[in-house]
């Protein structure tokens, strides 16, 4: 029983949907706008009437949909609950799981959706094949998500994985959106590495393509690759604080592989080769052979990972039956 899967990734503008075979082939996605109006109240029963239509466009019945798994932003813990609300969601604290179950009446996991994009990578994407894994999302901020043993860590209050609010730096005199300074995400996200560039190119009048254009992080990797002394600086800089504060991480959790993904990532490996070397300098020596891979699933990382949580619960039960 239960041949499909639906994955749902719920962002403050759109929700992602995907429907899955039982082997974790995602055969159709598709996208819904997230309505915030009225603290959010339409979201999931938006979300309800989508999968019920897409249930009766594929002729099938309860019995074929093994559950439905859903990303969502904030702190959700194991058993769903949504610990702090969702302030972009107009969410407060509740139970997202058993709500969604309530309009549909199928099984429902729901995850932080950083926790759920790592979930993916490991189960079809970068991190295949292995089941310790960290992954580390390098967007507008630092996201992560941590799977030990194939399971996801949430910690106590649905806050594990956010390695963006790790302390690196003390001398910060500019606060992260969290309210404290020198959080990690301050320099190896987008916006952080735009930091880091503006206040290299404040130092001194070192010519450089930088000078010219946006000042963006795709600009700083694109003037890398084209050897720009002042844009390797800032790839130095960046590579140490990231691969200092990967350093941390490996010291608690152990990682068999770290991967590597958001909209930073698509600066490709040569990414990559600044943020090792600092690891290496940083990290415990047992914690060493720690491996390093680019997330392979971009923006589907999410409703692969949702879904994976109830295919792979099944999969585990499936000696219980």
């Amino acid at each position: 029983m239960g041949r499909y899967a639906f994955g749902v990734d719920i962002g403050g503008t759109t929700v992602k949907l995907g429907f899955f075979d039982e082997e974790g082939h995602l055969l159709e996605k598709w996208e819904i706008p997230t309505v915030t109006d009225g603290e959010g109240a339409a979201i999931l029963p938006d979300v309800a009437e989508s999968i019920q239509a897409k249930m009766r466009e594929k002729g099938i019945g309860s019995d074929d949909v093994a559950g439905v798994g859903v990303g969502a932003p904030g702190a959700i813990d194991s058993e769903g609950l949504l610990v702090g609300g969702a302030v972009n969601l107009g969410w407060g604290v509740f139970n997202v799981a058993k709500v969604l179950n309530g309009y549909l009446d199928l099984p429902v996991k729901a995850a932080n959706d950083a926790n759920a994009a790592a979930f993916g990578e490991m189960w079809q994407g970068g991190g295949k094949g292995y089941s310790n894994l960290v992954a580390v999302t390098l967007g507008t901020g630092v996201g992560g998500g941590i799977i030990v043993g194939g399971e996801i860590l949430t910690g106590a209050a649905g806050a594990g994985g956010e390695i963006g609010h790790i302390h690196i730096e003390d001398d910060e005199t500019e606060s992260c959106n969290c309210g404290h300074r020198g959080c990690l995400e301050q320099y190896a996200s987008a916006t952080g590495i735009v930091r880091l560039a503006r206040r290299r190119l404040a130092k001194d009048d070192k010519e450089s393509v930088l000078r010219q254009g946006e000042l963006t992080a795709k600009a700083v990797f694109d003037a890398l690759k084209a050897g720009d002394p002042v844009a390797e600086e800032i790839a130095e800089q960046f590579g140490e604080y990231l691969g200092k504060g990967l350093s941390v991480v490996a010291a608690v959790v152990n990682p068999e592989i770290f991967v590597i993904g958001g909209g930073v990532s698509k600066a490709g490996d040569i990414l990559l080769k600044y943020v090792e070397p600092a690891f290496q300098k940083y990290v415990f020596g047992p914690c060493k052979n720690a491996k390093f891979a680019l997330a392979t699933l971009g923006n589907d990382a999410g409703i692969y990972g949702a879904a994976g949580l109830v295919l792979n619960e099944r999969m585990g039960a499936g000696a219980d039956d």
